[in-house]
């Protein structure tokens, strides 16, 4: 029963109005064309069998077409109008019967023909059958239990007629048929599936539309709301900044916007979980509308970030009063169902100039925020004028860095690497220094980060590449120059590609080695894996810089093709005092030596720092207490005087053993 069952459902028309629609439309453009092909073929094949009966020749052929023809003018009547649920039911439901009778009718027509022909005609039989019920298959398509019908009511009589013939040629021609009809099956219920998929989808799209505009009007209120908190949101701050400053500006008064930034929320979500983060958020708006004078327009602008606009007593008292309030609103506990939080929060506060625009205003909170996150983080900060010159500061050192000719204003510094066991210096690392014709010297503190900010990192790392690779050829061949990388360079191919054909361009042997952070790679391991490879494979060396202060470097270690550490100054300005740095440097240095790579120690300003990491097993060390960065011409005098001196000790000796 459930077969029968399983069977009536697969031939019966979908229920789906949508689908049903879809099928119907497509039929109207599908089966004409289908219904014209049979009467071509069908007619074709009546006027080769000349030997056959006339009631085979023309009067059932004609009954048959006239079937066909009164099927294509229903079809086209359909075409391109509008047409009921029920109806186009009712047509897909007569298209599935008359596809059974008409593949059962021209299936037997075509065979009772066979008899009556020759080879070449019999042949025609089996090639109009197996060519015209694919074709037909292939325009009803869309409709799943018409193709499978027809497909049934062709293949069965077509195989057993062939196979009982005892024709071997026809025989194997039944049996690939039966192959190529399955093989079409299967690709027809994939399509009918991915037909229905598609036409859901679109059914699905246009109900969201039609709700979309039902919706508009609420839509419209929504999108200047933030839907956790009920707090406006940044598209509605914006436009209510603009408007109380041009108020504001147009009455002579002043008006005052703070941003308030909540200190660590990130280890919230991590800690506790997003619900717990978004209970967190709703709370701290609660508080803030909680303490909203009249006058006070709050909004928030991004995850824990939240803004105000003031207006009435903004005396510097006055606002910091306000900063101490909101503050102090924040430090207090969220007692929340599955925790206990304590969080601070960093206000910056911007009172309106003159000449003002709402952008300047909020730029303006916005750094003093972030002077509030740096300096004085749980409090408030107000923008000062000390603060405007720092920001001028800024912005003229970013004008100047980006308008700078590289080539001309970047010069080079080496500080040395030396090799106790060896008791020379075995290189140096190439440091980046910026002369700006109207800036002056100006710190690497200052322009890396800022060009790493701004986006021209990569120009300086190729600047610095090329002058290193030019001073290289200059110095003695024994020599490796250490040529630092960004993160940057890392992650991009372009920049990678042009220090791979900078060195190449350069020639064998390659003596310039690269030194990484550990923050560098964390963006992208895999791309940095892949980067790192591709400079090994120029005959480079890869130093992990400032091991130790990241957060995985172990990880890092394992992970990437390196051919050397360089311990933090951190660990050696403490090597002297403190136990936890001792332990820490001389397991690094048993890591190194079982992993075969070199460890540097860098910093190094002392004699008893240096005793200390001798003892711990240190042997190649880089700082002040053997050289400060110092110009190509001072290399070459400090090598100079360190050949000299070891000259001298080599004679000593064998002066001393002769």
């Amino acid at each position: 029963m459930s077969a029968l069952m399983t069977i009536k459902r697969f031939f019966a028309v979908p229920d789906d109005p949508d689908l049903v629609q879809a099928q119907a439309r497509a039929f109207s453009r599908q089966v004409p064309l289908m219904y014209g092909i049979l009467l071509v073929n069908s007619l074709v094949l009546a006027a080769t069998h000349t030997e056959a009966p006339e009631l085979l020749r023309l009067v059932v052929p004609g009954l048959l077409a006239l079937v066909c023809f009164i099927r294509i003018t229903m079809w086209l009547r359909t075409r391109g109008r509008p047409i009921s649920h029920e109806k186009a039911r009712r047509l897909l439901v007569s298209a599935v019967l008359v596809a059974g009778i008409l593949g059962i009718g021209f299936s037997w027509w075509a065979l009772s023909l066979y008899p009556y022909g020759n080879a070449y005609q019999q042949s025609h039989v089996a090639f109009y059958m197996g060519l015209t019920s694919i074709c037909c298959v292939f325009c009803l398509m869309h409709l799943r239990a018409a193709a499978t019908m027809v497909a049934l009511c062709v293949i069965v009589p077509f195989t057993a007629f062939f196979v009982m013939s005892g024709n071997p040629v026809f025989g194997a021609l039944a049996f690939n048929f039966v192959l190529v009809v399955a093989g079409l099956m299967s690709i027809l219920f994939g399509n009918y599936q991915d037909f229905g998929a598609l036409v859901a989808s679109r059914a699905a799209i246009e109900r969201k539309q039609s709700e979309t505009q039902r919706l508009s009007d609420e839509n419209n209120r929504l999108a200047n709301m933030d839907s956790l908190t009920g707090l406006p949101n940044r598209r509605s701050f914006d436009r209510q900044l603009s408007e109380t400053l041009a108020a504001a500006q147009a009455a002579g008064s002043t008006i005052a916007v703070a941003r308030l930034d909540l200190d660590s929320f990130k280890a919230i979500n991590e800690t506790f979980g997003q619900i717990t983060g978004d209970r967190v958020l709703i709370e701290s708006a609660r508080r803030l509308m909680a303490l909203r004078k009249a006058d006070t327009f709050v909004a928030r602008l991004s995850a824990d970030n939240f803004a105000l606009i003031m207006q009435g007593d903004l005396h510097e008292a006055g606002l910091r009063t306000r900063g101490e309030v909101l503050s102090n609103a924040m430090r207090l506990s969220f007692d929340l169902p599955n925790a206990i939080i304590h969080l601070s929060a960093s206000v910056g506060f911007a009172t309106s100039r003159p000449g003002d625009s709402a952008e300047t205003l909020y730029d303006r909170a916005d750094y003093a925020t972030s002077i509030a996150k740096r300096e004085a983080r749980g409090a408030a900060v107000i923008f000062s004028e000390r603060h405007a010159k720092e920001i001028s500061k800024v912005r003229t050192l970013e004008h100047a860095l980006r308008t700078a000719n590289l080539d001309e204003e970047i010069h080079i510094l080496f500080q040395p690497q030396f090799d106790i066991a060896l008791n020379r210096t075995t290189g140096y690392e190439v440091l980046a220094r910026w002369r700006s014709p109207t800036l002056g010297d100006v710190s690497p503190a200052e322009f890396i980060p800022m060009a790493e900010r701004i986006g021209v990192i990569s120009r300086i790392t190729q600047t610095v590449l090329r002058k290193a690779l030019a001073a290289s050829a200059r110095l003695p061949n024994s020599l490796r120059l250490s040529v630092n990388l960004s993160a940057h360079d890392l992650a991009s191919f372009t920049a990678i590609g042009a220090i791979v054909s900078m060195v190449t361009r350069a020639g064998a042997p390659c003596r310039i080695d690269f030194e990484i952070t550990e923050t560098a790679v964390m963006r992208d391991m895999e791309q940095a894996n892949q980067a790192l490879l591709s400079l090994l494979a120029l005959g480079s060396r890869i130093a992990l810089d400032d091991f130790g202060t990241g957060h995985s470097s172990l990880t890092h270690v394992q992970k990437l093709p390196l051919d050397r550490i360089k311990v933090d100054r951190s660990f050696v300005a403490e090597v002297t005092s403190d136990p936890t740095s001792r332990a820490i440097i001389k397991t690094t240095v048993d890591l190194c030596r079982n992993l075969g790579i070199s460890c540097v120690f860098e910093g190094i300003e002392t004699e008893q720092q240096l005793d200390a990491l001798l003892g711990l097993g240190g042997t190649v060390m880089q700082g002040y207490l053997f050289g400060r960065p110092m110009t190509e011409d001072m290399v070459i005098e400090q090598l100079s005087s360190e050949r000299k001196g070891w000259q001298a000790h080599r004679n000593q000796i064998f002066g001393a053993a002769s």
